[in-house]
């Protein structure tokens, strides 16, 4: 049961009692009615008796005193009754209306502690949940502005290095670094090296190509360059739609970009040492757009300073083509490798050839040598089988036909 329900039960009541209250207030005007009705009856009867008088104003004067007393005796009674009878109903109204304020201040008391205790609880419980949900709030506030300070802190250090050219310059180079790590091995690249000889001007990378002697690579130069202040000046006129600054801000930054080209021809590129160009590295993919749209700089950089701009994306394809240019020569290096190889394998099977045709030759020599020993052998068997049947003149002449060397060639089976 909610606290409408409750409110309603108690006003029905209410209405219920006071029109118990308004039936006994009609009973007690009910007995007023009767009342007025004596007075008209009253009023009645003395006119009756004023007509009566007049009639009988002859009948003499006792009648009329006599009648005059009753008249005094009869208003007496009835004021006496009407007084009565008046205290009566204001003592019945009275303790009747005390009745119902009192039942009405109860009735009233308890519908406001009922409403109170209603209106407490839920007070409570809204209360609590609304502290709960402002509580939650606030923690969200509270972690979002923390997370808004830490953001703030990054935007602060990132503003710094874009506004330091130390620190710009440094992150230009660690970008620059990453995308060589992540393509190259340790050896086909090198960091902070001097491309040219006798000379303190250093380039952040240089990519370690084949030489024409061995051990004597030739240097690709990779310089990283970010002119933050024109390219943000020229993205502020782009965001203003200023043509007349747009333009002023796009020459101002193709003039920046120039003399960087110039300073990496004068300071990193000397063939033979190094190639013939080099690689002027953009961090960001807008600032490589830029220097794009600017009709016939790129051509420019190339044929009169040397020097191939490149972005992140074509910086990562460049890497990739030397990286597939770096196979190419190992496989062609392995290549040669197995050439030698195969040659020397060549010549030692010739040589194994000339062994083996040389064993064959000393085998068939030994297996001629070892016939005779078995030819040998098979006379002597014959003579020993007939050593009793010959005399000692025999024996003189078995030794003589081991030495003749005619007899080896005898079939076996002959005569002696």
């Amino acid at each position: 049961m909610n606290l409408t329900e409750i409110i309603l039960i108690f006003t029905i009541a209410l209405i219920l009692g006071l029109f118990w209250q308004i039936n006994q207030l009609k009973e007690n005007r009910a007995q007023e009615d009767q009342i007025v009705h004596l007075k008209e009856n009253l009023q009645e009867l003395r006119t009756r008796i004023d007509l009566l008088i007049d009639a009988n104003r002859l009948s003499g004067v006792d009648l009329k005193n006599d009648l005059n007393r009753d008249l005094a005796t009869l208003r007496t009674t009835l004021v006496e009754q009407l007084e009565a009878s008046g205290r009566g109903v204001r003592e019945t109204l009275t303790q009747r209306l005390a009745e119902i304020q009192l039942d009405t201040s109860n009735k009233l008391e308890q519908m406001r502690q009922t409403v109170d205790e209603k209106l407490h609880a839920t007070l409570e419980q809204r209360l609590g949940e609304s502290f709960k949900l402002v509580s939650d709030r606030l923690e969200q506030v509270h972690r979002g502005l923390g997370e808004m300070q830490t953001l703030a802190t990054g935007v602060g250090d990132l503003k710094r290095v874009l506004t330091n050219v130390k620190s710009r310059g440094t992150w230009g180079e660690v970008q620059l670094g990453a995308l060589i790590e992540q393509t190259l091995t340790i050896e086909q690249y090198s960091k902070n090296i001097a491309t040219r000889p006798n000379s303190r001007d250093i380039v952040e990378f240089a990519i370690r190509l084949p030489g024409q002697e061995e051990g004597k690579p030739v240097w690709l130069p990779i310089d990283a360059k970010f002119p933050v202040e024109d390219y943000q000046r020229l993205t502020d006129a782009q965001d203003r739609a200023d043509l007349q600054e747009i333009e002023s801000a796009a020459k101002a930054l193709e003039t920046r970009i120039k003399a960087e080209a110039k300073t990496i021809r004068e300071k990193y590129i000397e063939p033979p040492y190094t190639t013939d160009f080099a690689i002027l590295f953009l961090p960001t993919e807008g600032l490589y757009a830029e220097v794009l749209r600017r009709q016939g700089l790129l051509e420019l950089l190339q044929n009169d300073f040397r020097v191939t701009v490149a972005g992140p994306s074509t910086f990562s394809a460049m890497l990739n083509s030397l990286q597939m240019g770096f196979k190419t020569l190992s496989i062609e290096k392995r290549s040669s490798q197995i050439w030698s190889t195969l040659g020397q394998v060549k010549t030692e099977f010739s040589k194994f050839g000339e062994a083996i045709e040389a064993t064959k030759k000393r085998l068939d020599a030994a297996s001629k040598q070892f016939e005779a020993v078995d030819i040998r052998t098979r006379k002597i068997n014959r003579a020993l089988s007939n050593v009793e049947a010959v005399s000692s003149n025999s024996s003189t002449l078995l030794a003589i036909d081991l030495d003749d060397p005619d007899e080896d060639s005898k079939p076996e089976g002959s005569s002696t």
